[in-house]
């Protein structure tokens, strides 16, 4: 299998459990799950050549661990970034010192003047390491680097989740915690 083809896919995953399961006509449970066998059925029928071996490689080697497999191994889902209403069932968390964020320097004058906002998104997502952070901010232009001073954050009252693919996630960033690096 190419990696494009791979790619092609994992994009589709994303959209179809993450945004928009009703483009293939499946419904995530309130966690977000749904069946393995619903999601191939549906997505072979529109037209997208997947198979358990394939969905498989796909959540095995994302980089960023996009997708989880249920213990017993009948269900999917995506582990954050969703934009339909799913409870994942995450435990707040006491964050690093600090975390970071990727960005486009379009949207600097807005981040700085209203913070980091979640958007259609359940949560702002955050990173510990500057390279993941720097890779999803480079997608949407010229790279702009965020420090998040969490700790204060943290100490102020705002809550921090851990995604099982270690994606840290807070409803909102205020700009008083946030540092320009690059």
């Amino acid at each position: 299998m190419s990696k494009n083809t791979l790619t092609s896919l994992s994009k589709f995953l994303s959209l179809v459990l993450r945004h928009q399961p009703q483009l293939i006509g499946l419904h995530l449970d309130e966690a977000g799950w749904v069946g393995i066998d619903t999601l191939l059925e549906r997505a072979n029928a529109a037209g997208h050549a997947l198979t358990r071996a394939l969905l498989q490689q796909i959540v095995d080697t994302s980089d960023k661990q996009r997708f989880a497999i249920s213990a017993d191994g009948l269900r999917i889902r995506a582990n954050q970034g969703h934009s339909v209403e799913v409870e994942l069932g995450l435990v707040a968390q006491v964050p690093p010192a600090r975390l970071f964020h990727g960005t486009a320097s379009r949207f600097l004058d807005s981040i700085l003047s209203s913070g980091l906002n979640k958007g259609a998104r359940h949560h702002v997502h955050l990173s510990t390491d500057l390279s993941v952070a720097g890779a999803v901010g480079r997608r949407y232009g010229q790279l702009v680097m965020l420090e998040v001073d969490a700790a204060s954050m943290q100490a102020q009252g705002h809550c921090f989740f851990r995604s099982e693919n270690g994606v840290w996630l807070t409803d909102s960033v205020p700009p008083r915690f946030l540092k320009v690096l690059t």
